[in-house]
């Protein structure tokens, strides 16, 4: 009966939440719900009869989470998917209530779970996954993580109780979670990129993992961005390991993706990637993996090629005469990679908003700016507008990086800052966006009252 009255007013809360227009309802359901019934999580996921699924690490992991629903649903599976980004525990748990019926019954193959990387614990011991995908780890929101290290500490406590049944793809370029991985007694499965001719240089302080566990300097003789690479410690036997799942080729295709070529332990084979960027060629390959382990390997191909960016996530939006582009930043890598891939891609100087808060969903600590490559925007740009409550601290941040202060502007609330931006455009020009992920929400919201979107949880 506890069950029954917490489905109920978790479901009811969600509805309301909606009918008043205060939100998705993808959050409060499960608020509610858990304080009747603390383990209503592990109740309903122990129904799925193919399980658990979840995917976790700081970057990418939204967009791998989407990739893998695509191919689940291709290969005829009903997914629950916290489709909205809702990546607490709160949040997964209104995933699985709102796929219940009023009685408590879920009729869906399987949960996939995009986790939030503190609340990776605590999902794991309630949903006990059958797979967990750990993508990497990088710096990202200290005031509420910790270090990488902590990070790293915390999952392998919750992943060492899982059972000998249950499979980790971890990336094998990331020495973090390759060391996680050597501690657990399940089945480990690693994913990697062997294509060393797509390693470029990168900016030495993001490195986040860069010591080996006996304390020396590990040393790398591919490094893809950051600590991603091949690596091996000098002084012990710790090295990269081979990976089961392995990019052999990256042929990038601008801004409209890429083509990968894989070695998989049954056959090399060749995907389309729709969206582009090196990490998110490896986005297919960790889905790749995903895919093959549950045996549905065959639909990747087809599914990828249907599937649509995550909100936010090189999103493509037509807005009025424009083509507007939002690409999320959060931390120093995120943001690094994302402007390495934009500026490879531009043939000619752009107009860019960047949107930056500090809001708790962001992290209130925005010393990360500086150590994001923001360098690469000088010379790229024909004028950036910068907006959000940290504006002041990202229009220093541009001048310290050598753009012109002539061709920085600074303008207060994102509605009025999307407006300069477009104003500025030419009819039919593509305009950038760069926000973090609060701002990314709040520009959104003006974009679906605007009519050039729908709500983010139905995206």
């Amino acid at each position: 009966m506890r069950y029954v009255v917490a489905i109920w007013l978790g479901r009811l809360a969600g509805l309301l939440s909606r009918w008043l227009g205060r939100g998705g309802g993808t959050t409060m359901p499960g608020v509610i719900a858990r304080r009747v019934a603390p383990h209503i999580l592990t109740h309903l996921t122990r129904q799925l009869p193919h399980g658990v699924i979840c995917v976790a690490g700081t970057n990418g992991k939204t967009t791998t989470t989407r990739m893998i629903a695509d191919v689940m649903i291709a290969a005829g599976w009903r997914v629950l998917h916290n489709r909205s980004g809702a990546n607490l525990t709160s949040g997964v748990t209104t995933t699985v209530l709102m796929g219940a019926d009023w009685c408590g019954r879920v009729a869906y193959d399987v949960a996939l779970f995009e986790c939030d990387e503190a609340a990776v614990p605590q999902i794991v011991r309630e949903s006990q996954p059958r797979l967990v995908v750990l993508h990497n780890l990088f710096r990202d929101q200290l005031d509420r993580y910790g270090e990488v290290d902590t990070i790293a500490s915390n999952w392998a406590t919750s992943l060492q109780t899982l059972p000998e049944s249950t499979v980790v793809l971890f990336h094998a370029d990331d020495p973090s979670l390759a060391r996680l991985a050597s501690t657990l007694r399940c089945r480990t499965v690693g994913y990697g990129n062997d294509d060393v001719t797509s390693a470029r240089d990168s900016v030495a302080h993001l490195a986040d993992a860069g010591f080996c566990r006996c304390g020396a300097a590990l040393v790398y003789t591919a490094r893809f961005y950051a600590h991603i690479g091949h690596y091996h410690c000098p002084d012990c036997d710790f090295t990269r390991p081979l990976p089961a799942y392995a990019i052999t080729q990256v042929t990038s295709q601008g801004l409209t993706g890429s083509q990968i070529a894989l070695r998989t332990p049954h056959a090399s084979c060749t995907l389309q990637v729709p969206l582009p960027g090196l990490y998110n060629a490896t986005n297919a390959l960790a889905t790749y993996a995903c895919a093959d382990q549950l045996g549905m390997a065959p639909v990747v191909a087809g599914a990828l090629t249907q599937m649509l960016a995550a909100f936010g996530r090189y999103e493509v939006i037509t807005a009025g005469n424009h083509q507007l582009v939002i690409a999320l930043i959060k931390n120093p890598v995120g943001a690094s990679e994302t402007i390495r891939m934009l500026v490879d891609a531009w043939a000619a100087p752009v107009q860019l908003l960047i949107i930056i808060n500090d809001r708790d969903a962001d992290g209130t600590d925005v010393s990360w700016l500086w150590d994001a490559d923001f360098e690469q925007l000088c010379g790229t740009t024909q004028h950036i507008i910068v907006s959000g409550t940290r504006a002041a601290d990202m229009q220093v941040r541009m001048q310290y990086a050598g753009v012109d202060r002539q061709q920085i502007e600074c303008v207060d609330g994102i509605a009025d800052a999307l407006d300069a931006l477009l104003v500025r455009a030419t009819n039919g020009q593509e305009v950038y966006v760069l926000p973090t992920y609060t701002a990314m929400l709040e520009l959104r919201a003006v974009l679906t009252q605007r009519g050039w979107v729908a709500p983010f949880w139905q995206n």
